[in-house]
């Protein structure tokens, strides 16, 4: 008897690796960036999507910015969400100067789904989250058609 030996896959299959990426019910599913560490790729901050009866709000850790840091603009029914930001010091004594600067950026994008009223987003900065509001359009508010049916 021939034994067979089992493999794990090392990509997932196809229909489950894209399954949804284009449906506009999943909306929030698939983050267009990737969040990759390690010093070898920029890290993005990390997101919370709420959504509530009538709007889904978006909150992005990204303490030591100022709210004039942030850019964020729709294009294409994709909520696009970036910031640059660029320090510089230096200091001199006696026989050495010392000078250092640092840079950061991220861009974070978001596919909107068609119940969102893009005319209406708000964005706000406090205590080092960005809080994006992204109010549903009315006919997309889920209504109480709640209706009692009697038993005859």
């Amino acid at each position: 008897m021939t034994q067979l030996a089992r493999r794990s896959r090392l990509f997932p299959e196809t229909p489950t690796l894209f399954s949804g990426l284009f449906d506009d019910d999943n909306f929030f599913n698939f983050d267009l960036t990737p969040r990759i560490g390690n010093g070898l790729f920029v890290e993005v901050p990390a997101a919370n999507v709420k959504e509530s009866e009538n709007e889904f709000t978006i909150d992005l850790a990204v303490p030591g910015m100022t709210k004039e840091d942030f850019h964020i603009n729709i294009e294409n029914g994709t909520l696009c969400i970036s910031s640059e930001k660029e320090e510089e010091s230096e200091e001199k004594k006696d026989n050495y100067t010392r000078k250092e600067f640092s840079y950061n950026s991220f861009s974070r994008s978001f596919k909107l789904p068609t119940s969102v009223s893009d005319d209406k987003i708000k964005a706000k900065y406090e205590n080092g989250v960005l809080i994006v509001s992204l109010p549903k359009k009315e006919e997309a508010k889920k209504k109480n058609n709640k209706k009692e049916i009697k038993v005859v």
